[in-house]
């Protein structure tokens, strides 16, 4: 049976109650005796387990650009050059 907590909107007064799912709630105070009390609602956690509950479970994966390995170094450079072409990669030698 689960433990149901209650209200009152008159006087304030808080209590909790054991009850079975179809009993009816309470409506009188045991404190002050008016009919305003009012069940009050818990927020619970909720824990998903399993496959299917995660926006990328769903999702079906783009085509992979790479084919292989990734991209040399050489074909790095050889697109950098084509971008920029005062930017090429030049060999430094040395005149002895």
């Amino acid at each position: 049976m689960p433990t149901y907590e209650y209200v009152c909107r008159s006087c304030d007064h808080r209590f909790e109650k054991r009850q079975s799912f179809s009993a009816k709630p309470l409506r009188t105070c045991p404190e002050c005796g008016q009919k305003s009390l009012q069940k009050v609602i818990f927020p619970t956690g909720v824990v998903f387990k399993g496959s299917g509950f995660y926006v990328t479970d769903s999702k079906t994966k783009p085509p992979s650009k790479k084919s292989g390995s990734a991209d040399s170094s050489s074909e790095k450079t050889a697109k950098r050059e084509k971008s920029d072409p005062e930017k090429k990669s030049t060999k430094v030698t040395s005149d002895d």
